[in-house]
């Protein structure tokens, strides 16, 4: 399967047929907890906030799986 590209998904959700919910609803998982504020060099947070949106993720979601990858390394 091809990954559609934020403007691709942007032009298929806007059309109405294709907002359809399809399948079992997902269940998130649980709740985070407290924010825990982290401080970065500017030159560091710029590239994070570059490779985020490349992802097409928020900063902290690409951090916490950032973190999840380097604590799964054992």
């Amino acid at each position: 399967m091809t990954r559609m590209t934020p403007e691709q998904e942007n032009a298929f959700y806007a059309d109405p047929d294709n907002q359809v919910p399809q399948g079992p609803p997902v269940r998130r998982k649980a709740k985070l907890s407290e924010p825990v504020p982290v401080r970065f060099p500017e030159e560091l947070l710029q590239e994070v906030r570059d490779r985020a949106a490349a992802d097409d993720r928020s900063v902290s979601n690409w951090i916490r799986r950032a973190v999840e990858h380097e604590l799964a390394r054992g």
